[in-house]
């Protein structure tokens, strides 16, 4: 995803010790010390737990060099059943899910086992699929973890752990929920209810309205022949509300051969081939495929040991291929010419030039410190490499889209590429970049990913305006279901504030949407009301969102629903917004980001482990602010549902079932909000707890309740969990928790309730 720039140029070292990590270098295990998990009885025990629903027994053993009736008879003492279910996906599906659960247990060789890949693979991996090794963090220090028989010890706290799952869970962890990923197979079905694409009421169906496929996988998803991440269904379902493109992820050496460079290309017919059969596919729905242009990538120092001449700035152990040299430029036409020629049904391409990929020698603002690059403007460089892009695409096939997109441009830029770009190409902006707003008395604006705060903002206008006077088409990016502001539920349901921005850009002048980034992509009631505003004359916003309600909620309902959506929408307007806060705070893990008795130490990562890192969740909002805000929100919004399911209970019987799943989201966010105010009290009132002096007593107590209160959220979540697969799931993080890790966390409160907060006293 599009992340702050200086966060990757931090992360650059930390790759590099990985990927030394992978080969065997001393000094890969010398990261940061792992955390403990004083909850279980020990790592081994952790490990088990962790794993149980997510990788078979078998591999598990083989890791802990044991047999699998040691390793069940393990987890069947904790009161994990005897024989797991296991998601019905390829591993490729919920790598990242398992990656993220054993960063700190195992030590990189046991994590290849576990995971079943090379070392080769997982350099990859944690550098193309959406930057993982951002997400994980440094690698911390792990000592190999191997098969021990348990102490009486050990055996008495597994014992308790499997009374504690008797007493908070009881019979539901008998009753079976529904398995991970089921959402894929009902999605992957035609819905004789969904029809062919579909246009507004009274016009044909215009303009340009690409998305992200809600379960694609974020990797080299072209060598996937049976295409599993497209299937008809969801393309269906996209198409008959109003999405008439498609974008994947694609690096563009894996894509076309190379005479210039050899090593580029393997498996190249593979994957054309499959992307010509995904063309097709969604051609039958009115779907074109784009392509995610981030080129040319950089590469690793041995690369340039065999074309030093093409060798532009470094970061860590990758450089860039410097696009002054006529021969870079010369493959990166080609390539795209012969993609385009080779898959003639193609949409086009949408471009990232300064994103946190390392790709031209100006794309993270180093070009002076290129002998080739350092007489040139950034500005003049960036602009032509978006031009070599347009005439490779053009040369295969003149009537695809190529769409530049403006993301990580300082704002001096924007005239002079502009300027400079052909004008066949369209142009885009994130529509709400650089609004303004005031919440907690903190004065900020927006830099991406918020439905929180409604667009335009004014960056956006004014590069659209010169874009326009260039003769440009014009996008805007936007976030119709979901940002990182709250991502793991399919759709948050705020329609007012969905409704305000498409009317707001439907008297924009712009010429097409993107409508998500790898989140958002879930065929959902926002998309419909999206779909509406592109027809002519736009409607108003209440109109569009009274006949949705109509439609979902009937006629007794719809006044139920539009209050709901109403509270929502006026709850989310107390958000915290920032891109710390979106990137880093617990908001996407929920409950299942374990409560820690002392403080680690870690900083939190990029939507991937958040820890007990208050000073960075928060952004420029002081800690007692940001955690009365996120309580604000999760108020507003518990308001909210009581009228949500009065609605759903009204719901025609053809809808009962889609308005049941909206109340979910909606209470499943609710407690993702309260969390992270509860989380962030936690923190506060654990590290003040020294100086408490004779409030002592007083703060224990309000650490009690906050813990409580947790075993509450976590409880009810797993409910909501097990009941709804697609709570939890992000395309480009997988699985964020299973219903498992809401298990551990009441385990991690009971614990710190009997024996840290018991301690304190």
């Amino acid at each position: 995803m599009p992340a702050r720039i200086p966060l990757v140029r931090i992360a650059a070292y930390g790759f590099g010790v990985w990927l030394g990590a992978m080969c065997g270098v001393s000094r890969a295990e010398s990261g940061p010390r792992a955390l403990d998990v004083p909850h279980f009885p020990d790592r081994l025990y952790t490990f088990i737990w962790r794993n149980w629903t997510v990788v078979s027994p078998e591999r598990l053993a083989k890791v802990l060099d044991t047999s699998a009736d040691r390793v069940r008879e393990i987890a069947v003492s904790m009161g994990l059943p005897e024989s797991p279910t296991l998601p019905p996906v390829p591993e490729s599906r919920i790598y990242i899910t398992v990656l993220r659960r054993n960063w700190h247990l195992l030590p990189s060789e046991q994590l290849l086992t576990l995971l079943n890949i090379s070392a080769e693979e997982m350099a990859v991996r944690l550098r193309e699929d959406d930057f993982l090794f951002v997400k994980l963090g440094p690698k911390p220090a792990c000592e190999p973890l191997k098969y021990a028989p348990p102490s009486n010890a050990a055996r008495r706290r597994a014992a308790e752990i499997r009374q504690t799952l008797g007493d908070v869970f009881a019979k539901e962890l008998s009753t079976p929920a529904e398995p991970r990923f089921s959402f894929i197979e009902e999605l992957s079905k035609l819905d004789p209810a969904a029809g062919m694409p579909a246009s507004p009421t009274g016009s044909p169906q215009t303009g340009l309205r690409f998305i992200y496929p809600y379960f694609a996988l974020f990797g080299d998803l072209l060598m996937d022949s049976k295409l599993d991440t497209f299937p008809e269904g969801l393309l269906q379902r996209l198409g008959s509300l109003g999405v008439n493109g498609v974008w994947i992820h694609t690096v563009l050496r894996q894509l076309a051969p190379s005479k210039m460079f050899p090593e580029f290309g393997e498996g190249h017919e593979a994957r054309l081939a499959n992307l010509r059969r995904l063309v097709e596919r969604a051609d039958k729905y009115g779907i074109k495929i784009y392509l995610y242009m981030n080129e040319p990538r950089a590469m690793p120092a041995g690369f340039f040991d065999r074309h030093p001449s093409l060798k532009g700035v470094g970061e860590g152990e990758y450089f860039t291929l410097c696009t002054s040299v006529p021969e870079v430029r010369a493959w990166l036409s080609d390539a795209l010419a012969h993609v385009f020629e080779q898959v003639p049904g193609l949409g086009g391409v949408f471009t990232i030039s300064a994103s946190e990929n390392l790709t031209h020698c100006a794309s993270h603002f180093q070009s002076a410190r290129c002998p080739r690059c350092k007489e040139r403007s950034p500005a003049e460089i960036t602009a032509e490499v978006n031009a070599v892009i347009e005439a490779g695409v053009h040369r295969g096939n003149p009537n695809a889209k190529v769409i530049v997109w403006d993301w990580g441009w300082p704002d001096a830029w924007a005239a002079d590429i502009l300027a400079r770009l052909p004008k066949s190409v369209w142009f885009m902006s994130v529509s709400e970049w650089s609004k303004e707003f005031t919440r907690g008395g903190v004065k900020h604006r927006v830099g991406e990913y918020s439905l929180s705060v409604v667009g335009p903002g004014p960056r956006a206008t004014r590069h659209w305006k010169l874009a326009q006077e260039q003769g440009l088409k014009t996008a805007a990016k936007m976030q119709i279901n979901n940002t990182w502001e709250m991502a793991a539920v399919p759709y948050v349901p705020v329609m007012d504030q969905v409704a305000e921005h498409c009317a707001n850009l439907a008297g924009a002048g712009v010429n097409g949407f993107l409508l998500s980034w790898s989140l958002g992509g879930y065929p959902s009631p926002n998309l419909e009301i999206a779909r509406r505003f592109s027809q002519t004359p736009p409607p108003t916003a209440e109109a569009v969102l009274d006949a949705l309600a109509r439609e979902r909620f009937g006629s007794q309902g719809a006044p139920h629903a539009r209050k709901a959506w109403t509270a929502f929408s006026k709850a989310y307007l107390d958000y915290p917004f920032d891109g710390s806060v979106i990137y880093h705070c617990p908001v996407h893990q929920g409950p299942a980001n374990l409560l820690y008795a002392k403080p680690t130490g870690y900083r939190a990562t990029m939507v991937g482990i958040p820890y007990d890192d208050v000073n960075t969740w928060r952004g420029p909002y002081p800690p007692e602010v940001f955690a009365a805000q996120m309580a604000r929100v999760a108020a507003g919004f518990y308001q909210g549902l009581a009228e949500h399911r009065r609605a759903a209970g009204m719901a025609p019987p053809d809808q009962t079932r889609n308005a049941q799943a909206e109340v979910r989201f909606a209470e499943a966010a609710q407690i993702h909000f309260q969390t992270v105010a509860n989380q962030t009290w936690f923190v506060i009132a654990r590290d003040g707890l020294q100086s408490a002096a004779g409030e002592r007593g007083d703060t224990i107590e309000r650490l009690r309740q906050l813990v409580q209160d947790e075993i509450t959220l976590a409880r009810r979540l797993f409910t909501l969990t097990c009941q709804d697969s697609r709570i939890g799931y992000e395309a480009s993080n997988h699985y964020f928790y299973l219903p498992v890790d809401l298990i551990e966390k009441v385990i991690n409160c009971e614990y710190i309730l009997r024996h840290d907060l018991a301690a304190a006293e």
